[in-house]
């Protein structure tokens, strides 16, 4: 088959990436670049806004909302990466509609967070200068998939899912990762001295 024959080139093509398509929308305007940019995705804003509104039709409604918020919003803010930025603008606006609509978040604390709620505080809120100077250190010490997995969580926010699709992996081994990652750093925490 030859590189000029139609048929090749359309299944070797690719589709334009997601920084290409945002720099493309802002310079254009045009709002079926941005269609398609969200519509890939979906997926993700649809599971999170079901995960914090917990009704499949609430869910819809706000990622249909989203999409018609995105033009306004994407015009006004610089984005570097526009997937975890479309995944904290659907994250807002859910505790937003959730606030509104004056419900709770449902979240499920199990023994194993309960047990480690200072370094939690620490990891997301953080606190005293020494604890946190033992902390990032403790962090580095971590094996690769628990500093990612902890970082991503705590640091920047995400979810198991999100994690899970950032780093190829499953969100029961997200979870895992997290888990084993917060005991290594109570442990290291504790040999520097620091009572959590």
């Amino acid at each position: 088959m030859l590189t000029g024959d139609p048929i090749f080139d359309t299944e070797t093509q690719t589709r334009p990436d997601d920084d290409r398509l945002l720099a493309e929308f802002i310079e254009t305007g045009d709002a079926a670049l941005l269609g398609e940019l969200y519509t890939r995705h979906m997926p993700l804003v649809y599971g999170l806004c079901l995960k914090y509104l917990g009704r499949a039709a609430d869910a819809e409604d706000a990622t249909m909302e989203l999409f018609e918020e995105l033009v306004d919003k994407v015009a006004r803010q610089r984005i570097r990466n526009f997937r975890t930025w479309l995944w904290s603008v659907a994250r807002n606006h859910c505790l937003q509609r959730l606030r509104r609509e004056k419900r709770r978040v449902r979240v499920d604390f199990d023994d194993r967070f309960m047990e480690s709620a200072p370094l939690v505080h620490l990891l997301s809120e953080g606190g005293d200068e020494a604890a946190l100077a033992a902390l990032e250190k403790c962090v580095e010490k971590l094996p690769e998939r628990q500093r990612e997995a902890v970082e991503m969580f705590f640091m920047e926010r995400r979810s198991y899912a999100d994690i899970a699709d950032a780093t190829l992996g499953e969100v029961k081994r997200v979870k895992s990762y997290i888990q084993n990652g917060k005991r290594n750093l109570r442990l290291c925490m504790e040999r520097r001295g620091v009572r959590l």
